[in-house]
């Protein structure tokens, strides 16, 4: 049988919903291929172990591939700052992007690692994130955090839009007509069963089910799809 690549979007701090899934559903082969769209951090409970996790992950005899999410994006740019802050007449700045990464989920992420002190944090998580991709291209599909910004001639550039972008028609010619596989925003798992069901009529495809959002109908669930059968399967929240 040929290896199997699984494509798995946002986790969002949710680090038993993960396991669950990875190993209960996925249960990935010697020769199998793991894809993580980014957004590891942030919202859920343990981000710290989403990381943990995602790390050992790395170290096993299967391809793991790790993209970079606005959220990772955010919280560096917070640390990075929280280092070397501007100053004025001697008097340190106010970390304005740490104050609106604590407001859009990085508050519980320090919770998880028992601090809220940013550099207090182990420089290997930092490390890791910094070496996170910003896409990967494959046979029929490429694969991204949030999308990619078609106005340019080549979409490739932008890397800031493959993380933050929400709202793009895509050019199929300006990239080898693929289909592009995202998450960053969070849809009903009926509009991703009905995606995928019906994938040949579209150019791109979101997995994001918002998995934190367990309260919400519809959502709250943390997605794997196999890109060879276009096959997925669901494993419901179970950090909160």
């Amino acid at each position: 049988m040929p290896n199997k690549r699984w494509v798995i979007p946002d986790i969002h701090g949710c680090a038993e919903t993960l396991q669950m899934l990875v190993e209960d559903l996925v249960r990935p082969q010697l020769e199998d291929e793991l894809y993580f769209l980014g957004d590891y951090i942030d919202r859920g409970p343990d981000s710290k172990g989403v990381l943990d996790y995602l790390m050992e992950i790395e170290k096993k005899p299967f391809k793991t591939t790790f993209l970079l999410g606005n959220h990772e994006d955010y919280f560096l740019r917070a640390y990075d700052y929280e280092k070397n802050p501007d100053k004025i007449l001697g008097i340190k700045k106010k970390n304005k992007i740490k104050k609106e990464w604590l407001f859009h989920g990085g508050k519980e992420a320090m919770k998880s690692f028992g601090t809220k002190n940013l550099p207090e944090i182990p420089s290997r998580y930092i490390d890791w994130m910094r070496k996170l991709q910003n896409y990967v291209e494959l046979d029929k599909f490429i694969l991204v955090h949030a999308g990619l910004n078609f106005k340019n001639e080549d979409p490739f550039e932008d890397t800031n839009s493959m993380i933050w972008v929400r709202d793009y028609e895509v050019v199929p010619e300006k990239i080898n007509f693929k289909k592009i596989i995202h998450g960053h925003v969070p849809v009903s798992l009926d509009f991703i069963d009905n995606s995928l069901k019906n994938h040949a009529q579209y150019n791109f495809l979101d997995l994001d089910n918002g998995t934190y959002m367990s309260r919400r109908s519809g959502y709250g669930n943390l997605i794997a799809l196999e890109l060879n059968s276009m096959e997925y399967v669901v494993q419901h929240n179970v950090d909160f």
